[in-house]
């Protein structure tokens, strides 16, 4: 891995899914892109969960990543907005899965507690923290985008961690 290791992290959601690709080398992890894939939200479901499932291909056909991460649902007290969530989570997966993707999956809590220390951490120093692990002075991504990245950031960091261990 000469160029280094891209991961695409991915924050699903039915209106507004984030997205952030990181690359990794020698240790160090680099922004590479990230950003937000707004739904139509007047249209059907179907409509905009194929939505999202093209524009992760794309974002896959353009940037390359060797893996992805995508935080697994949160459940909530409405049990219609987890299922939605959990419609938005699929064609994320099924976009990574045709294109042969390698995926993890992380508990919104594993991944604060990753990068921050704990697991109840408000998003503030979530983002504070990517922010810092990517070396960038004055971050202007939506919060959607950085929980992306720090999905991405948590999958490199479990993934040396595995290697260390050899687990």
């Amino acid at each position: 891995m000469e160029n280094g290791l891209i991961v695409l992290g991915l924050d699903p959601g039915t209106r507004v899914t984030g997205y952030g690709i990181v690359r990794e080398i020698s240790g160090q992890a680099e922004l590479v892109a990230t950003g937000t894939i707004r739904t139509p939200v007047k249209r059907d479901m179907a409509t905009r969960m194929g939505f999202i499932f093209d524009k992760v291909r794309e974002l896959i056909l353009r940037h390359s990543p060797a893996e992805a991460a995508i935080e697994n649902v949160f459940v909530s007290k409405n049990p219609s907005s987890a299922l939605k969530l959990g419609q938005a989570r699929g064609a994320c997966m099924a976009a990574c899965a045709t294109s042969n993707l390698p995926m993890g999956e992380y508990e919104p809590a594993k991944v604060k507690k990753n990068l921050v220390g704990v697991g109840n951490a408000p998003k503030s120093q979530v983002a504070f923290m990517v922010a810092h692990c990517l070396g960038i002075k004055k971050p202007d991504w939506p919060e959607d985008a950085s929980d992306a990245l720090a999905i991405a950031i948590c999958h490199l960091n479990e993934r040396r961690m595995r290697k260390l261990t050899g687990m």
